[in-house]
């Protein structure tokens, strides 16, 4: 059965699509710690950037625009990438509806791109193609959504995650099919937590500003319910999908029957935003607090129940979350409560991937 397999990365070379954001340097990190050889593809100009600030080791970086397909099958080539790793897109929710147009152009045709640009290397064994929990069509469900539930998006973000999904299906199962071929797989997670997220329109980001300048964090939509996890648990769960593909493409040469994966918590960890608020502002300490913002957002709706059922993970790679979501929440807020104090990004992603990956070895040897 399916674990993160240290030697498998080790020396591997891997080319990730999106370094620069909040994920990619997370995954970039985590890569690095386990001795695999990285190519990143992208570009981000968003200052603060987690990733401009970090050291990785057998690292090379090539900004591009992911719709620039043939520097795109360039990088890909010459990094001599077995496993693709596309995690390049327009992340945010509210900014969809700012910038529609530019969300289905990254989103979308960043996707077919990306998928388009891989068909002529030779070296590609794998791709993982990270979409989002917000592809499925919510109906307010209480439970979790399967991976065969139906796609669907009321913003733009969602609707441009849901239509990466269909042509991730479709250039599979058209061009990816073959003996030969790489397999090719989607990963839905969302509502990632942990240090060096500094995006706009996201609670823990909002909360580490706010606290730092001793401010009240104000928040939106108190009573929404979101799946949160932190950042290492869906990356460890790509890299184990890499894994399994890879695995199916060196044996049998056959068509992935599973193309599309859940990666999220149990369900209990589906908690209110202002439970995580609490937590947050609890464990980074004295003066930090928080409030409802009376700002009307009626007009920028966000799903207020959303959960994924990740129990195709669970029985097939044997990837489950580690950390609940209150260890995941106040690790977070310990991350930017002492990147405040003056430690550095580096030695604080450190701390947080060899604390996980020792609770990862622990589980696995019980």
């Amino acid at each position: 059965m399916t674990t993160l397999d240290h030697d498998f990365w080790r020396d591997r070379r891997v080319l990730i699509t999106g370094h620069m954001g909040f994920k990619g340097a997370w995954l970039t990190s985590l890569l690095a710690r386990l001795g695999a050889h990285t190519t990143g593809f992208g570009k981000d100009d968003r200052l603060p950037l987690l990733y401009r600030v970090l050291e990785l080791p057998a690292h090379r970086s090539i900004e591009g625009d992911i719709n620039d397909t043939g520097l795109l099958r360039k990088a890909i080539t010459e990094s001599g990438a077995s496993i693709l790793l596309h995690l390049a897109a327009q992340p945010i929710v509210l900014r969809s509806y700012e910038d529609p147009l530019g969300t289905f152009r990254d989103n979308v045709m960043g996707t077919a791109s990306t998928l388009q640009a891989a068909r002529d290397a030779s070296e590609l064994e794998a791709i993982v193609v990270v979409t989002s929990d917000k592809v499925y069509e919510n109906r307010g469900w209480a439970w979790g959504y399967r991976e065969t539930d139906a796609l669907s998006g009321h913003d733009p973000y969602s609707a441009s995650k849901a239509a990466a999904e269909i042509v991730a299906r479709s250039m599979s199962r058209s061009y990816f099919s073959k003996p030969g071929a790489p397999r090719v797989a989607t990963a839905r997670a969302g509502n990632v937590i942990g240090g060096g997220d500094w995006a706009e329109f996201r609670l823990l980001p909002d909360a580490a500003r706010a606290f730092a300048h001793n401010e009240i964090l104000r928040i939106r939509n108190p009573l929404s319910t979101r799946p949160w996890q932190h950042v290492l648990e869906p990356l460890v769960g790509y890299l184990q999908l890499a894994q399994n593909l890879t695995r199916s493409f060196a044996k049998t040469n056959s068509t992935v029957v599973t193309e599309a994966w859940n990666f999220g918590p149990v369900p209990e960890d589906a908690i209110p935003v202002r439970d995580v608020a609490t937590i947050f502002a609890e464990e980074w300490g004295k003066g930090a607090h928080w409030q409802a913002d009376p700002l009307d957002r009626e007009a920028l709706k966000e799903a207020y129940v959303l959960a994924v059922d990740a129990s195709l993970a669970r029985s097939h790679l044997n990837w489950r979350p580690r950390w609940r979501v209150k260890e995941a929440v106040r690790r977070a807020a310990a991350w930017y409560r002492d990147h405040a104090d003056g430690m550095s990004a580096t030695l604080l992603i450190k701390r947080d991937i060899d604390d996980y990956l020792g609770a990862l070895h622990q589980t696995e040897e019980t």
